[in-house]
């Protein structure tokens, strides 16, 4: 088994996928919108993702946040608002715990939510309402919220970004996001909600920011940063789970696939994510998982 969680094409397994996890054996897969037309047609794609697989243990993923970034949308799925239109942590609980029980019903197992980052002004939308709100103590309380309820309805939680993607200049998906925020400043604030949700579950996975901290390593993301994910996630944060890369696809990520890879691995993350690609694109990171020191 590879650290690596793939996506797929489309509504079903195409047989150059099959024959490709079948061989790489990725330790799960990730759905998005173009995988998810209804119900049975998503258990039908989950049954035939995992039937490629050895390992019984098979992660299912899915962004399933609310607002802008929901992969199930009505008619077959409820509406979800965005983090930012709550205004009450009940709220968030019950909202997440339904959630929960709709993905659990398809057979996805992971939601990558909730997204614990806090809106700051002025820096780029790519969070904008998918924060729950400016303040530190509200993003926590909702977060936390929103935690409780995604594992109360049998789902694993995926705090992201760690460690904190609020303050990014730009879209992280296009190009690479540099805040020069006093570290002192980042762990009063940006940092505060992941430390909490970090001593709230055993069971969350974290996901990394594609984002430099000047402050901590003016040279590499966070994703790719030993510094920032043993003193800052690990340490500073407290955070003990599952850690996976945001996907290797961002344009904030420079070199091969087989480089961005074994530089996330071996920076400390459990597992990296590739989203979409081709089948040699995905050969490469199966590669690059190889050659991890």
């Amino acid at each position: 088994m590879i650290p690596v969680i793939y996506g797929c094409q489309g509504l079903t397994l195409g047989a150059d996928e099959r024959e490709f996890f079948s061989k790489a054996q990725p330790m799960g897969f990730i759905l998005f919108e173009r995988n998810c037309q209804n119900p049975e047609q998503v258990k039908a794609l989950i049954t035939d993702l995992k039937s490629c697989l050895h390992h019984t243990d098979v992660p299912i993923l899915i962004d399933q946040e609310g607002g802008r970034v929901v992969r199930l949308k009505p008619p077959f799925w409820k509406s979800r608002p965005a983090a930012k239109s709550f205004t009450s942590a009940k709220d968030v609980y019950e909202n997440a715990k339904d959630m929960a029980i709709e993905l659990a019903e398809l057979g996805i197992t992971v939601n990558c939510a909730p997204c614990a980052d806090l809106l700051i002004e002025g820096a780029d939308g790519i969070i904008g309402d998918r924060a729950f709100n400016n303040d530190p103590a509200i993003v926590t309380e909702y977060s936390l919220a929103m935690l409780k309820g995604l594992e109360d309805g049998g789902m694993t939680a995926v705090i992201k970004h760690m460690p904190g993607h609020g303050r990014a200049p730009v879209d992280s998906h296009e190009e690479l996001p540099i805040v020069d925020t006093d570290s002192a400043i980042l762990n009063a604030s940006d940092f505060v909600p992941f430390k909490s949700l970090a001593k709230a579950s055993k069971l969350a996975w974290g996901m990394t920011a594609h984002v430099i901290y000047s402050a901590i390593d003016p040279l590499n993301v966070a994703t790719q940063s030993s510094k920032v994910i043993s003193d800052v996630i690990r340490g500073q944060i407290g955070f003990k789970g599952f850690l996976v890369s945001d996907c290797l696809t961002m344009k904030a990520l420079t070199g091969s696939f087989a480089e961005k890879t074994k530089l996330s691995l071996n920076a400390g993350c459990d597992a990296v994510l590739m989203c979409k690609g081709t089948i040699a694109e995905y050969e490469e990171v199966a590669m690059g998982c190889e050659s991890v020191e």
